[in-house]
């Protein structure tokens, strides 16, 4: 190589083979990278790689006097690539002295033509939380930059799954993004890849219902023999209460947009009264539509679970690169009398968390100030936990649990609290990450429509359990709900995609003992289920029916009063823009 002045001339291009047919087809040019110097750029039908014309002796450099170690990348995935730019006539920075030292102050800048990649990689501290870079790469040739954009360009059209055209909500108003959705036909739908809400847990709530309810219609949640809609607990015994009379309109707060109640149905379907949509097919699941989420809420629990960071650049970055990863939706649907005495159900969808009592007491009080911000559910908790209130409830579910689960519930509650404390009894956390074998596990029955998505349900050992008595609270997890106040979340080992709920009954202790259980929550590594108190369950469906008058769930973040209600999970039933987290 020979340098006359501030010009460069660089080697000979050479192209070995053009087409992107195989691993053998092979891109290369001698080009200098910018703040480096010349390298040999690579192209493979997987990845960009590069290597210094001119390699350091044991990769160290010196300057003034003290020894750095160069940390100059050498490469790049395509699947971690998502654009490249051609460039101006501009500049390029070369070193005088070896690359990665911190003196390039003693470099030149050299006019010359240059591309650009942008892509990102993996915080070293954090791996799941994705970090942008960009490598710009320069010749003295405009061609041979144009050459190298144009084929990069057509690899990344090889790249499966990223999307051309999303719908991103950004609302004024509440429940309009429930309208948004629920009004779009199926042909508007096939239009998009996917829809993009920028906000937290209770405006995604908002979407998907509003996606779900109009659309997917699937018989309602399974409930043992002797279980009685709008029931009220009479001496020990189940009677329907004919002077119920459940006025909608007067119920304050309780639903900021209305909901569609499915009919029973064998299988999952679509359904639209527009007679331009019936042609128009919008199966459910849908593998190719996908939910992305900008995190912009008070917890992000959903984008912690299926990101693993909460961070607006990581997300968008699996939006903008396609990302799949199925998540599993629980159908919460509240039985109540309506003023012409039928009893009518109002369906629920919910993505990460349905909670009674103290979480629904939460959401309740943080509603007198919102003026504080996300600031309210910290004071409306601590106002809550200090009434310290419980509730009189019976809870019923599916025991379809093998040896290895529900330990906590099985355990010797004959233990005390200081037991507990002593003797954790921790089972092995298996975290759900990329790739997870839980939840890319294929049924081993062939069923079909809404069977595929309630394998549990169809399982020949399931029970119906049944639990009784004064409850803090009652939870059911879709996901392990981890936040930044929970680094581990309610249930550390919950799955996105397998297929089950996770119930979560306190039953009624002394103040200390509810205490302590909230502190563990708050550590990573702690041990919130292992008290005597606490009954936890990995169940496809439950029923609760409670026995007071006041009966507030915190369905996803949103206020949803109900003294019945009845639950089941669908497997894997949408997929969002996200891979699971990186551990």
């Amino acid at each position: 190589m020979e340098r006359e002045g501030n010009d460069c001339v660089v080697g000979d291009t050479s192209l070995t083979a053009s087409p992107f047919d195989g691993e053998a087809s092979i891109l290369s040019s001698t080009l200098l990278l910018d703040h480096v110097g010349e390298v040999t750029l690579t192209f493979h039908s997987d990845r960009l790689s590069w290597k210094l014309v001119e390699p350091l002796d044991n990769d160290v450099s010196t300057c003034l006097g003290i020894k750095y170690f160069s940390k100059v990348a050498t490469g790049i995935k395509l699947s971690d690539i998502y654009a490249f730019e051609l460039n101006d006539h501009g500049s390029i920075h070369i070193s005088s002295l070896p690359p990665a030292t911190e003196c390039l102050l003693l470099g030149q800048d050299i006019k010359m033509y240059s591309f650009t990649v942008h892509g990102f990689i993996r915080n070293k501290n954090q791996p799941s939380q994705c970090i942008l870079v960009e490598y710009t790469f320069g010749h003295k040739n405009l061609p041979t930059c144009q050459m190298w954009v144009n084929q990069l360009n057509a690899s990344l059209k090889h790249e499966v799954g990223r999307p051309k055209n999303l719908l991103v909500i950004v609302t004024e108003r509440a429940g309009e993004a429930f309208d948004v959705m629920s009004s779009l036909t199926n042909v508007e739908l096939n239009s998009y890849d996917g829809v993009v809400a920028v906000g937290g847990d209770g405006f995604f709530n908002e979407i998907l219902n509003g996606f779900l309810s109009p659309r997917f219609k699937a018989p309602y949640p399974p409930t043992p023999s002797d279980f009685v809609h709008l029931v009220k607990d009479n001496d020990d015994s189940l009677v329907l209460d004919e002077d119920e009379i459940v006025d909608e309109t007067s119920s304050r707060n309780e639903d900021q947009f209305p909901l569609i109640s499915s009919p029973k149905q064998s299988g999952s379907r679509i359904s639209n009264s527009n007679s331009e949509d019936k042609a128009a097919e919008f199966p459910l699941p849908n593998e190719w539509f996908r939910f992305g989420i900008i995190p912009a809420g008070s917890t992000d629990a959903i984008v912690i679970c299926t990101t693993g960071t909460r961070d607006p650049i990581t997300s968008a970055l699996h939006i903008v690169l396609g990302k799949r990863v199925h998540l599993d939706i629980a159908q919460v649907v509240r039985w109540k009398r309506t003023p012409k005495s039928e009893v009518e159900p109002h369906v629920r969808y919910a993505a990460s968390f349905s909670g009674y009592g103290f979480y629904g007491d939460v959401i309740t009080e943080s509603e007198k100030y919102r003026w504080m911000g996300p600031k309210r559910y910290d004071y409306a908790g601590t106002m809550v936990f200090l009434k310290h209130r419980s509730y009189e409830a019976e809870i019923t579910y599916l025991d379809v649990e093998s040896d290895e689960t529900n330990l906590t519930s099985r355990r010797d509650h004959e233990g005390n609290l200081l037991q507990a404390i002593r003797s954790p009894q921790k089972s092995e956390r298996c975290i759900c990450r990329i790739n997870c074998k839980v939840c890319n596990e294929k049924p081993n029955h062939a069923s079909v429509g809404v069977c595929s998505l309630t394998p549990h349900l169809n399982s020949e050992e399931t029970r119906w359990a049944r639990s009784k008595g004064r409850f803090l609270s009652v939870g059911a997890a879709v996901i392990s709900c981890r936040n930044e106040k929970a680094p581990d979340g309610l249930v550390a080992d919950a799955h996105l995609s397998d297929g089950f709920l996770h119930l979560i009954l306190i039953r009624d202790c002394p103040h200390v003992s509810y205490l302590w259980h909230l502190t563990q929550l708050t550590r990573r590594g702690g041990s919130p289920l292992n008290f005597k108190f606490v009954e936890h369950h990995k169940t496809p469906a439950f029923t609760f029916t409670s026995s007071g008058n006041e009966s507030v769930w915190n369905v996803d973040g949103e206020i949803f009063q109900a003294h019945q209600l009845s639950a089941q999970v669908f497997r894997g039933l949408v997929c969002m823009f996200a891979s699971g987290p990186e551990v």
